[in-house]
């Protein structure tokens, strides 16, 4: 087999190899070469014709396409008037639980964590050179048994803009998010002292206060920098002795959160690796946890499949009402959300919005969706969520993170090298010679599904690795100490 159609309706299927130029496909010849992962035309497509995949409208015909022709940006075009179709079956039967469960660390918060870190958070830029200087203090190789890392959590942020303004607060609850994380066992927070994020201000708002597992450092307060690196080694100290005595117990699966991340899309993405992760999100959400999938801009064009599957219609119209909040950020910021995919999307084979995040809502498997919340905001509900965010991953899976995803599951085709902390990242490849050529960065193949291996199969493979990283199992990121610098706070405002 050299290509695939996905569905009876499709007018084009993906190309499984590269095809040259006079290829004999069966009854047609292809026009030109075609590179793998591309699409090639099964139907003949008269000029400003709808053009399907999935089943779904990803464009319409730029000029007449004949079968054999290769489909992609130079005769397809995004037109946001397509027609969407329904799925035919938005929600298949959940699978049967089977009481699975990890190896995580019991918090008196009634949640479990799948590390046991001491977070440097920064109120501030300003403070960023010395919490890293603090963290520096603390190599991973010579923390004691029980303690993971100590990692420092710096931004660009904090200041500069408005005292009360979105940026602020955005900045506050995701601090708030990562201070309470299941995965951490204990929090310096780092403050310049004149900053427009006043720390002691906003804690008690985030319901936070300081103490014994919540210590406070200002730098000014303190004489300056050397010295309030010594005040947080001697704090940070302290919260290690604290951590320390933590040990894995068992834990249900039900206990977990799954933030749901793609980059480096490629055509295989929407064929492996994101129908893939979404059976194991469907495994996950049957044993009773919950999975958070983000990147609105990356949904537009495919949020008629999530709506279908709302739990309510407050949950459709919560959605909805953030794609018409994207859509006008993008105009007045003089930007198309076609403006995505990427060049590396396109290299890899999607050509528009709609192709892309049709491929991308696979990630989230067949489940209900049950809600929608702000970026950063806590995850309320079992099941699976939606939580807005950019498509800039490092900044969404930060927002995944504060909302208290214990874990990450990133797909990617292209490669992307993301990891992420203090909630481990699980990389999953859609195509193999990414899984063979990236082997220190991938954690796992998904492209038996294009030999004939069952999505759902590939699915349980990707559950378990889950449960495994769950329980301490480093993940190939973790291994090569990424994380570090992928926090990455939304900053949606102006800086003065």
């Amino acid at each position: 087999m050299t290509t695939l159609t996905l569905d009876p309706e499709d007018d084009v299927a993906v190309a499984l190899e590269p095809l040259d130029a006079g290829r004999d496909l069966g009854g047609w010849r292809t026009a030109e070469a075609i590179p793998a992962g591309h699409k090639v035309a099964v139907k003949a497509v008269a000029r400003g014709g709808v053009v399907r995949k999935y089943g779904q409208a990803i464009g319409v015909a730029a000029e007449d396409v004949r079968p054999g022709d290769w489909v992609h940006v130079h005769n397809l075009r995004m037109d946001e008037g397509l027609p969407r179709q329904a799925a035919a079956e938005s929600l298949r039967r959940a699978p049967a639980a089977r009481g699975a469960t990890f190896q995580g660390y019991r918090r008196a918060s009634a949640r479990w964590g799948t590390r046991n870190t001491i977070a440097i958070l920064t109120s501030v830029n300003c403070s960023a050179t010395v919490a890293r200087r603090i963290a520096d203090a603390f190599p991973k190789d010579q923390l004691p048994e029980g303690v993971d890392e100590v990692v420092a959590y710096t931004h660009s942020g904090g200041c500069g803009g408005g005292f009360e303004g979105g940026d602020v607060r955005l900045l506050q609850r995701t601090l708030a998010g990562y201070a309470r994380h299941p995965n951490v066992a204990g929090v310096l927070m780092v403050g310049l002292g004149c900053e427009a994020n006043q720390t002691p201000d906003w804690l008690a708002r985030e319901g936070l206060e300081a103490g014994p597992g919540l210590r406070l450092v200002s730098i000014q307060e303190a004489g300056g920098a050397s010295r309030a690196i010594e005040q947080g080694r001697a704090a940070v100290a302290d919260l290690i002795a604290r951590a320390a005595g933590a040990r894995r117990e068992t834990a249900p699966a039900a206990a977990l959160v799954l933030g749901l991340q793609c980059g480096g899309s490629d055509g295989w993405s929407g064929l492996t690796a994101n129908p893939a992760l979404g059976a194991a999100v469907d495994r996950l959400v049957a044993e009773g946890g919950s999975a958070l999938l983000s990147e609105t801009p990356e949904i537009w064009g495919a949020e008629h499949l999530l709506m279908a599957r709302a739990a309510s219609s407050e949950v459709a119209d919560r959605l909805q009402a953030r794609l018409d909040w994207w859509a006008d950020y993008a105009a007045r910021n003089g930007m198309e959300l076609n403006n995505n995919p990427s060049p590396g999307n396109l290299k890899g084979g999607l050509t528009t919005i709609l192709e892309k995040s049709l491929g991308a809502v696979a990630k989230a498997g067949s489940a209900p969706l049950m809600d929608v919340i702000g970026y950063a905001e806590p995850v309320q509900v079992q099941g699976l969520s939606f939580m807005d965010s950019p498509g800039y991953d490092p900044c969404s899976a930060t927002g995944q993170i504060a909302s208290g995803a214990s874990l990450i599951a990133f797909t990617t085709g292209r490669g992307s090298i993301f990891g992420s902390k203090p909630a481990p990242c699980l990389k999953i490849a859609s195509n193999g010679r990414l899984a063979s050529w990236m082997d220190e960065d991938m954690d796992v193949d998904a492209s038996p599904v294009l030999s004939g291996a069952p999505v759902a199969d590939v699915g349980e493979l990707i559950f378990a690795r889950l449960l495994a990283l769950a329980s301490g199992e480093p993940s190939r990121s973790e291994a090569l100490g990424i994380g570090d610098h992928e926090f990455v706070p939304w900053q949606t405002g102006a800086y003065l």
